[in-house]
């Protein structure tokens, strides 16, 4: 059958079927009518034969029979009638079958809905089932859709015009003609997780509608409606349960067409206008409630989330580049030649734009930009309609479609199209597909781009699109005179508002409407919003929200109910704003070529990338495994039953559609399997593990021997389970299982882990745990050779990994087919394992293959190849673009270093069980001793002999009752705190290691031991220095009542015997006291030295909004012995623990706990025997990421068996009232218990002083405090007399530097470009990159060069960390991937210490090549005077890459205002401050509430000109409402004394007492470069002095005057055919004024011109020996474009190496 356009066509034809007489034949077909029987043409045949034989007849009116004659004459006209009727059936039947759809689609069908039910078609089918359904349903549809006009139709009439206020429905009766539905068109290539079906309909019913407007007593009705259209129905979410569809949501993409036979009163509805508007009023009110953006949602199960059903965020935006047209019709005639005045108008279901005419053109360039949102992808189409703008009437030029599902898969579409219904015309269009990202990090990026859309409609492009949802309001306002309002809302953005419906005479509105906006900057736009009752008139309240707020809110969505302005006093509303980021993928950018040939409709080119579903490489994996079972049922006995026998157990394992089936174990109630399954699995909800365990029996069924199910999610949550599950459907038995998700990640680096817990797995059913899991997405194939026949193909693609295979379906004849298919991997061994991609025609013909190794994905990005891949076997054209994506799989036990909990193998578990024999003796004579406060379990023994049951302790209703609910604490509980000790420095020590005998003194290894109670901290000792610096850092948690002093001892690292040094003593409860202890102390016992020190008394508090500053702490300092400060003290009290189980021996266990958090673990004491164990003991941890660290407390019997374990995420605390939590606790992992209360607890206590406090945060104190100041003195007072005067800055602070890196050139590089497929080297294409830490730099690309000069300088501030590694790359950039040309790295420290190095770098892991370097790091100084030398190289030095040295540092250090002035709302501001320095800005921290905000922080900026440069600080309540501002010139620091400022500053536009302590200094970059260049020296280019463009012919003396001769150049070089226009120039640098520059006269066409021209400079002979002339040749014929270009060559020549005095002469 041939295919037939999809969709009922909307043509004129359709819609004139309106009468029903035409609908009557709407069954029947149009073929050639023939009969079997014909009388007219039988007796019209019998007289003509009659006729001419009537010879005959005369001849037999003689003697011959009449009848005889009659009869023969009858049986010919019969027999050829019949022949004749054949021969028409035949022809009929033959045109049929040669040309279907041509006859199908001929006018005998100007409809599809008027085809037979007969007719089938391959995407749109007939549902002729589904129409008798509705036949006999439709009854009660009518109800439904009465009920539907009535109580939500009406309402929207009577709102849409004050005239119609009054009108209702007086009868409504659908009649009995039921709705049809043409086809249904089932949608394969949408999302995962919903059904896409899009229903044609078509109602022709005889519909009887009664109207009535009381205001006017008119009356009117209809009469017969008619309603076509396509309406799209989606359902979502598809679940694991009944009724596997969540919702159902319906909608018209587009208007359906709507007729309406309007009856009586036909003097007034047939007015015309009035019975258009009635349509109108109809058809709008359909619209705002079935065409999108409006939906239907109906849904199926509870708990859902209608409103995001209902009001989905758009699928995305299409931006639309209206460019130019060509070779459009004339349409205005004239005497010489026809033109037209073209406009074009621009349609995406009701978003509608038209363009500006232009006069006089067939070939218009508008060159306009236009943004609309697609709702639904497929469906949704662009119509362009071109037309000549007239005075009376607008001609139609023609008109093009366009489905934006292509834009969608394209990303780009940039191209040509023609347009229809007109003999002649094209229109270029670019098409964009802007996805919605809640990545504000992209945000800057859109803006920066959008800056360069050309565009010449008045609208600019916009960055975001915002998604406004109206929910609903409360206690609005009454109207005046008491009366309940008709709310309705108007939003704004810019200069766009939205009305919201209206919600009739209620004070309570719930709208549920949504808006979307588009937004140019979200950083400048407010949401207004505007609730009015329904006049417009009065304001009922209003709201104004800045967009920017939502950038910071997670996910950019802010769903909160807001208070009302304006309006009653507990009048709110409810609105969801969603906030996404328009963003333009640069890949697919990139792939996008403009067409340069406008002839060629196929110029948007190939995707670069795949475009998998959102789903793609989102399944995880579950480890199953099996590992033992216990007391199972026995089902096979002996002796006819009188003896129980054993049973032959084996277990199937059902999940995700995989059946796995373990082996048998004969005769064994106590199995061990040790087997292990892996399956891959979606994270849908629903899915269920269902396990059973049988009776092997080999006569009969296997008997049941028990089930287990559990729920995925369950799994899923937990990660990690490992314990018993009892049976269920049996009298008794436990299965033991290990279940585990398994977390995927991208880091390469955790393969090698995963392989060594690999090869340490053993399982009895020999498998291997999977390594990893391979993800490939196969998109499409291009350019496949032909079949040997000439045809195309039908291609399959085969996907084979190991022992795996897959296929993708088989696509139709193409060259160039299209699968979009996923499919996965289990990858054992990345390193070794291949990935083959085989291409076949209908799997016999081969077309080709690719063969990837999955460890090259392992030097990938994220372990991801997304391209295009080259055929083996194929033409040299053919390719297939495909995504493979690794993601290793980590087991819970690589996680940590610590041993975890691991499934239970046979030596660990079963193995350690006597023999059931000895079981069964043992357990018939021990009975388990009861237990007051817990109950006890029976033992698990087989049923081989009748066991006397074991004694219950019988059931105390108040043993519950009796356990403590809360812990005893001692009151000495937590009262610990934290002394933070921080070893500086020391000075002058004794020199201990002397040299020759004595005669020469030396110096000494110092190191230092600090001494408090038991616990002794040594320093690392430094070599040969009697002025050590250590920054060493250490903690220690002790009681405030401590009397331990705190020794200090230094000495001298010897190689027998170390040397003391000398030592001092500090009291601990002075520095308790004073909290904060900074100073010098000399060493006692010996003559002289000192040690620097900061000793701290950390305090604590139960805040958890201070954690944020405890933990910024740790980004600001870093110590020698890589300590990191606590954020945090845990404390924990483990009181004792409730109803254990029993060992396998059936003994009460001997209960100990192992705490563990991070690397530090506790262990408990070992309780005597009990199921209910008492400890009493309390400890504590030190944290240092509270928000990630877990604690795991593991129970175990005498350390041995392990008993449960219970993880509690410390994160869980700062949600706790005092971060206090003291409770019972469940136990993971321990064994059932079948008595009443069913869960094991575990009580745990974590308090603090009072029993109140347990968890404190460590809040250091930014203020240095001398020791014997009162420690009252420390506190900030409001007073302006108590405020510091100066800032206590960080010791760190100002101690940056510079690293200065100018990349010169490189040489010798290797050659990557070779051509004739090798046998002739080529060049590179070199550039270079630079890594240090997270920043990278990226140099320019040099074409075709082995010896490229780059010529760039960049600029980093760093800390002086000398372990830091600073990367070069060298990189050959290829269309593909960018070719290796070697690498080396330095350490910062080298650089360091030589301060200034110009050498050339050897590149590594490469044959050859290398790199020339000038790496400079700058100190800082604080002499002004140093300015003007390093502000003369930035006038000496100039860069390829446009970069300015840098002059000076500028640190400031913001710690805190006073006195700001309040908000408008006269609440206190959330001050922030930002501060701008060129185009470099910093943003502070919001402060919480205050006039005077404290924020500590620390900014630095580069400095390029001291004297221009201006700091400005502006001060802002959230960044919205300003506060005051500071302006600081640079220029005032220069006249400070060290040029620092450190103090209060007042600011301007703010309260007179507004002011603002900083710490500003200025440091000035001592450049050793600097100084070369001032003496004219410098690094030196070695590919500059091979002369490459011709050479110059210059003399050089001094007599009274430096003279300069040009006499000739000979040899230039030209890229272009025509011979040069040259002239020389010549600059005296550094200066590069007027009195320095000088040039000769143009030499016309020449390539080796004679100049013979002097030059005089007045100058002394010192002067000009400490210049540098610049001569330099150039082409005056190059264009003011292209001046760049003009340069042919340049030479510099040093005059202090040239004898000037006698003179010379070179080329």
């Amino acid at each position: 059958m041939s295919h037939v356009d999809s969709g009922p066509k909307n043509d004129s034809d359709s819609e004139k079927k309106c009468e029903p007489a035409q609908d009557t034949s709407s069954g029947e077909m149009d073929v050639p009518k023939t009969k079997l029987f014909d009388a007219k043409a039988i007796l019209w045949t019998f007289g003509k034969c009659l006729t001419t034989l009537l010879p005959v007849y005369l001849a037999g009116y003689y003697r011959m029979s009449t009848s005889l004659v009659v009869f023969g004459m009858m049986v010919y006209a019969g027999w050829k009638h019949s022949r004749e009727a054949k021969e028409a059936r035949l022809k009929s039947a033959i045109e049929l079958v040669n040309d279907e759809q041509e006859y199908i689609s001929s006018k005998s069908f100007r409809s599809r809905r008027d085809l037979p039910s007969w007719v089938n078609f391959p995407d749109v089918e007939k549902v002729e089932w589904l129409n008798k359904v509705i036949q006999q349903a439709w009854p009660y549809i009518g109800q439904y859709l009465e009920k539907l006009l009535m109580e939500t139709i009406a309402p929207s009439i009577r709102g849409s015009s004050s005239h119609l206020q009054t009108l209702s429905f007086t009868k409504v009766d659908f009649g009995g003609k039921p709705m049809k539905v043409v086809g249904v068109k089932a949608h394969t290539e949408n999302e995962k997780g919903q059904i896409l079906l899009d229903v044609y309909i078509s109602y022709v019913g005889d519909v009887e509608i009664n109207v009535e407007v009381k205001r006017y007593f008119c009356k009117a009705g209809v009469k017969g409606i008619q309603l076509h259209g396509m309406m799209r129905v989606i359902l979502e979410p598809l679940i694991g349960n009944v009724p596997i569809v969540g919702a159902v949501t319906m909608f018209f993409i587009q208007r359906p067409k709507l007729t309406i036979n309007w009856t009586g009163l036909t003097n007034l509805l047939d007015i015309p206008g009035l019975n258009v508007m009635s349509d109108t009023m109809i058809m709008d009110a359909i619209a705002s409630f079935l065409v999108l953006p409006n939906r239907l949602t109906v849904p199926l199960v509870a708990d859902l989330h209608v409103a995001q059903l209902r009001c989905p965020l758009p699928r995305g935006v299409v931006r639309i580049h209206l460019v130019e047209a060509d070779g459009l019709a004339s349409k205005d005639n004239s005497v010489m030649a026809g033109m037209s005045d073209p406009y074009a108008l621009l349609r995406v279901g009701p978003q509608t734009f038209k363009s500006r005419h232009l006069d006089n053109t067939l070939s218009p360039k508008w060159d306009e930009m236009y943004e609309v949102i697609v709702h639904e992808v497929p469906g949704q189409e662009l119509e362009v309609e071109v037309f000549d703008k007239d005075p009376d009437h607008d001609d139609f030029l023609g008109r093009t479609k366009l489905d934006l599902g292509i834009v969608k898969k394209s990303q780009i579409v940039d191209e040509w199209f023609t347009l229809k219904d007109t003999p002649t015309g094209r229109v270029h269009l670019r098409l964009e597909w802007l996805t919605l990202e809640t990545d504000t990090e992209r945000l800057e990026e859109v803006l920066k781009r959008n800056e360069s859309v050309v565009s010449k409609t008045a609208k600019p492009p916009s960055a975001a699109i915002l998604a406004v949802y109206l929910d609903k309001a409360e206690a609005l306002p009454m109207k005046k005179g008491n009366k309940d309002p008709n709310p309705i809302v108007q939003i704004a953005v810019q200069d766009v508002t939205r009305d919201s419906r209206i919600c009739w005479n209620t004070v309570n509105p719930q709208w549920e409407d949504a808006f979307t906006f588009f937004i140019r900057d979200p950083s400048k736009q407010d949401i207004n919003v505007q609730v009015k009752d329904n006049d417009r008139v009065q304001v009922l309240g209003s709201l104004s929200v800045p967009v920017s707020r939502l950038l910071f809110c997670q996910d950019l969505n802010l769903d909160e109910w807001f208070n009302l302005e304006n309006s009653g006093p507990k009048s709110r509303i409810h609105i969801n704003t969603v906030l996404r980021v328009l963003w333009l993928d640069e890949a697919a950018a990139a792939a996008s070529l403009l067409s340069s040939d406008p002839l060629s409709k196929s110029s948007a080119s190939r995707p670069q990338k795949t475009t998998p579903h959102s789903s793609f490489a989102t399944e995880g994996m579950l480890r199953i495994h099996l590992v033992e079972g216990q007391n199972l049922v026995a089902k096979d006995n002996l002796m006819g039953g009188m003896v129980k026998g054993k049973s032959d157990p084996y277990v199937k394992i059902q999940v995700g559609g995989e059946t796995f089936k373990s082996q048998v174990i004969k005769e064994n109630l106590n199995p061990v399997w040790n087997e292990m399954y892996e399956v891959v699995l979606t994270q849908l909800p629903g899915q269920e593990l269902t396990l059973e365990v049988f009776d092997r029996d080999m006569d009969m069924k296997d008997d049941f021997m028990g089930r287990l199910k559990m729920n995925l999610s369950d799994i899923i949550s937990s990660e990690y389970i490992n314990e018993w599950f009892t049976l269920s459907d049996v009298k008794r038995g436990r299965v033991h299982l290990a279940l585990e998700w398994l977390p995927t990640v991208t880091q390469p680096e955790k393969l090698q882990q995963v392989l060594q817990y690999q090869s340490k797995s053993s399982y009895l059913n020999k498998t291997v745990p999977t390594a990893a899991l391979l993800f490939v997405y196969v998109e499409r194939a291009h350019e496949l050779p032909l079949k040997k026949s000439g045809k195309e193909p039908k291609v399959g693609a085969e996907l084979i990994l190991r022992g795996t295979s897959h296929r993708t379906t088989v696509s139709d004849r193409t060259s160039s087919p299209q699968w979009d298919e996923a499919f996965h991997f289990l990858v054992r061994d990345p390193l070794n394992e291949d990935l083959v991609v085989k291409l076949s025609h209908n799997w016999d013909f081969s077309l080709g293959s690719v063969v990837i190794p999955i460890k090259e994905l392992l030097s990938e990005a994220d372990l991801m190849l997304d391209q295009w891949l080259d055929l083996d076997g194929a033409s040299p054209q053919s390719q297939i673009l495909l995504k493979a994506q690794l993601k290793i799989l980590c087991p819970k036990e690589t996680e940590s270093s610590e041993d975890h909990e691991e499934p239970k193998h046979p030596e660990a578990s079963s193995f350690r069980r006597k023999p059931e024999e000895e079981l069964v003796q043992e357990s018939s004579i021990k009975e388990v001793p009861p237990s007051p406060v817990s109950r006890t379990s029976p033992v698990s023994v087989p049923e081989e002999e009748e066991v006397p049951e074991v004694t219950e302790v019988p059931e105390v209703s108040s043993s519950d009752d009796l356990r403590p609910l809360h812990t005893s604490p001692d009151p000495s509980f937590g009262a610990e705190g934290v002394l933070r000790l921080h070893l500086l420095e020391a000075e002058d020590l004794v020199t201990k290691d002397k040299m020759m005998g004595g005669m020469v003194k030396g110096k000494s290894d110092p190191y230092v031991k600090i001494h408090i109670g038991d616990k002794i901290f040594k320093s690392h000792v430094i070599k040969e220095n009697l002025n050590p610096v250590w920054n060493e850092m250490y903690e220690l948690v002790l009681t405030s009542r401590s009397t331990s002093d705190v020794l200090v001892e230094v000495f001298d690292k010897d190689v027998d015997k170390d040397d003391f040094l000398g030592r001092y003593v500090i009291s601990l409860q002075e520095i308790i006291q004073s909290q904060l202890t900074d100073e010098w102390f000399s060493l006692n016992d010996v003559k002289h030295g000192r040690v620097h020190m900061i000793l701290e008394w950390l305090p604590t508090v139960t805040q958890p909004d201070r954690l944020q500053q405890a933990l910024q702490l740790q980004s600001e300092h870093s110590y020698q012995n890589k300590s990191v400060p606590s954020a945090a003290l845990f404390f924990i009290l483990l009181e004792r623990a409730h109803d254990l189980p029993l060992k396998k021996s059936g003994k009460e266990p001997k209960a100990a706990a192992e705490l563990v958090l991070g690397d530090i673990s506790h262990k408990t004491k070992v309780c005597e025997r009990s199921t209910s164990p008492e400890w009493r003991e309390a400890f504590h941890f030190l944290l240092h990421k509270p928000t990630e660290e877990i604690l795991i407390i593991k129970l175990s019997s005498a350390f041995e068996q392990p008993l449960g374990s219970v993880v509690l995420p410390i994160r869980e605390l700062l949600s706790k009232p005092d971060l206090l939590m003291d409770q019972w606790l469940s136990l993971d992992g321990a064994g059932p218990d079948t008595q009443i209360l069913n869960i094991l607890l575990i009580l745990i206590i974590m308090m603090g002083h009072h029993r109140k406090i347990d968890f404190f945060m460590l809040n250091r104190s930014h203020k240095k405090v001398s020791p014997s100041a009162p420690a009252e003195e420390s506190k900030v007072s409001s007073s302006a007399d108590v405020r510091p005067q100066k800032t206590c800055h960080d010791p760190s602070f100002g101690t940056k530097g510079v690293l200065r890196i100018h990349l010169l050139e490189a040489q010798d590089l290797v050659a990557k470009d070779n051509m004739m497929g090798g046998m002739v080297k080529g060049k590179s294409d070199p550039y270079v990159k630079i890594h240090i830490g997270d920043t990278t730099f990226k140099s320019h690309v040099i074409k075709e060069n082995l010896n490229p000069t780059w010529n760039e300088m960049y600029e980093m501030i760093l800390s002086p960390d000398h372990d830091l590694d600073v990367k070069f790359e060298v990189y050959d950039k290829d269309f593909e991937s960018d070719d290796f040309l070697g690498r080396f790295k330095l350490k910062l420290g080298h650089i360091i210490s030589s301060q200034y190095n110009d050498e050339w770098f050897t590149l590594n892991d490469i044959k050859h090549g290398r790199v020339h370097l000038v790496l400079e790091w700058l100190p800082t100084s604080t002499q002004w005077d140093r300015l003007d030398q390093v502000m003369q190289m930035q006038s000496s030095q100039t860069y390829q890459n446009k970069s300015v040295p840098s002059a000076a540092l500028l640190f400031i250090y913001l710690e805190r205002a006073h006195d700001l002035p309040l908000k408008k709302s006269g609440k206190e501001p959330k001050a922030a401050a930002e501060l701008v320095l060129g185009g470099t800005s910093y943003k502070t921290k919001v402060c919480d509430r205050s006039s005077s905000p404290y924020w500590n922080e620390a900014f630095d900026f580069l400095v390029y000109d001291p004297k221009k440069d201006i700091l400005v600080i502006k001060l802002s309540s959230a960044w919205d409402q300003p506060m005051g501002s500071l302006v600081l010139p640079i220029r005032d620091l220069l006249s400070k004394p060290d040029l620092l400022m450190d103090q209060w500053l007042d600011l301007d536009g703010a309260s007179p007492k507004s002011q603002m302590l900083l710490r500003a200094q200025l440091k000035i970059l001592d450049s050793k470069m600097a100084a070369l260049v001032a003496m004219g020296s410098g690094p030196v280019l070695s590919n500059k002095q091979a002369a490459t463009t011709g050479q110059i012919k210059i003399s050089l003396s001094f007599q009274k005057k430096l003279t300069v001769i040009i006499h000739a150049c000979r040899g230039l070089v030209t890229s272009s055919k025509d011979s040069l226009d040259t002239y020389v120039s010549l600059i005296l640098l550094p200066d590069k004024s007027k009195a320095t520059k000088r040039k000769t006269t143009v030499k016309k066409k020449n390539l080796n011109p004679e100049f013979n021209e002097r030059f005089e400079f007045d100058m002394s002979v010192e002067d000009a020996q400490r210049r540098e002339l610049s001569v330099c040749v150039k082409n005056a014929s190059s264009s003011f474009m292209n001046r760049d270009k003009d340069v042919i060559g340049q030479v510099q020549i040093d005059l202090g190496h040239v004898d000037l005095v006698s003179g010379v002469t070179e080329w």
